[in-house]
């Protein structure tokens, strides 16, 4: 069986369940994404259910450790290909040997897991040190980003206790969402990748004055591009000013 669901952490919780109590799962996949069902096998569109989710959560939490919980939930947010058939086996495995499934890092199914959430980590860590922000005007601050994992509410604790004073938003224009920020709250909500800001009047003095410094500080004679590339791929450049031109 081939199951198709939401993309949301309930809504493969679900999908294991029914992997459970009704049909073993051969696949699980979003359902708006990329997919090719096997001609032996068919699809099922799981419908997220909020009970028999909390009851996979709590067996999971039970049966091997809330810790492993969260490293489920931090690997669902990845962009991990076949992630979520990784997940399940790591799951069935845990429901087998209990808590000491995290120390079998020789494993291939912890070690599959495992990787897809040290990347997730990277990337996160990442993008605390290159986030650039842009003035909107009345002290609202904006940053647009294009992350491989979905990792909006892994930043927002550093930036909310960093701008803890300064309402900010990070746009994913990626998945089309944003967090917003003020006074150490913050809150996820949809925000199209399309929508449009108008930034202050002095947004590009900041931005030139930037650029100035970026250069004035550059070693031109230790300029290296390829190294460049190797600590921050060129995808994440066209969000820095300093790297407009590079």
């Amino acid at each position: 069986m081939n199951y198709l669901y939401d993309k949301s952490f309930e809504g493969f919780l679900t999908c294991v369940w029914h992997d459970y109590y009704s049909e073993r799962a051969e696949g699980i996949c979003a359902a708006d994404g990329d997919y090719q069902l096997d001609l032996l096998r068919y699809g099922q569109t799981v419908e997220t259910d909020a009970e028999k989710a909390a009851r996979v959560l709590e067996a999971i939490e039970r049966k091997i450790s809330v810790w492993d919980a969260e490293r489920l939930y931090r690997v669902q947010r990845t962009n991990e290909p076949e992630k979520e058939m990784k997940m399940l086996r790591y799951i069935r495995l845990g429901f087998r040997i209990g808590g000491r499934l995290r120390l079998l890092h020789g494993d291939p199914v912890v070690l599959a897991v495992q990787k897809a959430e040290q990347r997730l980590g990277a990337e996160a860590h990442r993008f605390c040190g290159i986030l650039r922000f842009s003035s909107l005007g009345n002290n609202l601050l904006y940053a647009s980003i294009e992350p491989d994992n979905d990792i909006l509410e892994f930043i927002a604790p550093h930036f909310a206790d960093r701008f803890r004073w300064d309402p900010f938003l990070i746009h994913d224009l990626r998945r089309g969402k944003a967090l917003f920020a003020y006074n150490k709250e913050w809150k996820i909500a949809p925000l199209p990748a399309d929508t449009k800001f108008a930034f202050s009047a002095e947004e590009d003095s900041f931005r030139t004055l930037w650029k100035r410094y970026f250069d004035a500080m550059a070693i031109k004679e230790r300029t290296n591009p390829a190294c460049q590339r190797r600590f921050l791929p060129a995808r994440y450049w066209k969000h820095l000013p300093e790297m407009q031109n590079a």
